[in-house]
């Protein structure tokens, strides 16, 4: 069971969302005015849904708002096929996305395997080169600098880690970390990896490589 808060200006998707997750046994928190999620005790939740288009403050603005104050994966709701609107939210520090109108199972699925990451036990580090990782704390370091990662690149880059040597394409990774494959979300992989070099090149290392026509791996 988990504590879920869903934010949506539709009552009838947040009706929707609580009968879905109810099955699961999951408890879920509906907000209909978005600045009302700025009153709660986000560290009650263990995943969080916001929809993108919303009056007032919008899901970019509310997951800016909120995003340093909580560590529960972040999931968008969008009505948009837009993949920069997608790129957006990921940039921001979302999780993943799900686009309307979903499905019951994979709105249940998607959940679930956010849920299952976030409780797993694991080592407590691993070392490889000048890049360490805090299993137990999600945190990555370059040599004594912290890596800012976000959730989903902290996990995809503790995953190609792991196996380094390995090549895995976006559909393994995408399967791998949040549990089912899906066409539509692989864009998310390529801009997570993206993001993740970005980040890593600051520090001077770029860990992940590209195999052309097969996927990627961590040197």
């Amino acid at each position: 069971m988990a504590n879920i808060l869903a934010v949506d200006d539709d009552k009838a998707i947040l009706d929707l969302i609580e009968n879905i997750l109810s099955k699961s046994s999951h408890f879920v928190k509906k907000i209909e005015h978005p600045k009302m999620v700025l009153l709660e005790d986000l560290s009650f939740y263990h995943l969080i849904i916001l929809d993108i288009m919303m009056p007032g403050m919008d899901g970019f603005q509310l997951c800016s708002k909120i995003r340093a104050q909580v560590d529960a994966p972040i999931l968008f709701l969008t009505a948009k096929a837009d993949e920069a609107d997608i790129i957006k939210g990921l940039g921001l520090g979302a999780d993943d996305y799900l686009r309307k109108p979903f499905g019951e199972q994979e709105l249940r699925a998607r959940v679930d395997a956010h849920i299952r990451r976030e409780q797993r036990e694991k080592m407590n580090y691993i070392n490889i080169g000048n890049v360490r990782f805090s299993i137990s704390s999600k945190e990555c370091f370059v040599l004594d600098h912290k890596v800012p990662l976000t959730k989903s690149e902290y996990e995809i880059s503790e995953y190609l880690a792991l196996h380094h040597g390995q090549v895995f394409s976006k559909e393994q990774i995408f399967e791998s970390i949040f549990g089912f494959e899906r066409e539509s979300n692989l864009s998310a992989i390529v801009e997570h990896i993206k993001n993740i070099r970005a980040k890593f090149i600051q520090f001077g290392v770029e860990p992940i490589k590209t195999v052309w026509g097969v996927g990627y791996k961590w040197d």
